[in-house]
């Protein structure tokens, strides 16, 4: 009943019509901005951090076979 009350009201209401200044408008648009990187970059090093990993792994594996092949062919 309350729900419908509430939507009732919400339909009846007028148009209200507001200034926003410039100051607001860019804090706004600039916290926006910086939720979406965020999201952007978190996104994005879940999905790299597997390449991360591989390339990490070929690295140290890398020295170790130099080494072997050169102690096995003297």
């Amino acid at each position: 009943m309350r729900l419908l009350l509430a939507l009732i009201l919400l339909a009846a209401s007028p148009l209200a019509f507001a200034y926003i200044g410039p100051g607001a408008g860019v804090s706004f648009l600039g916290s926006i901005w910086a939720v979406l990187v965020g999201i952007v970059l978190a996104v994005a090093a879940v999905l790299i951090w597997p390449i991360r990993y591989l390339i990490r792994r070929m690295r140290a594996r890398l020295p170790a076979e130099k080494s072997d092949d050169s102690k096995s062919n003297p």
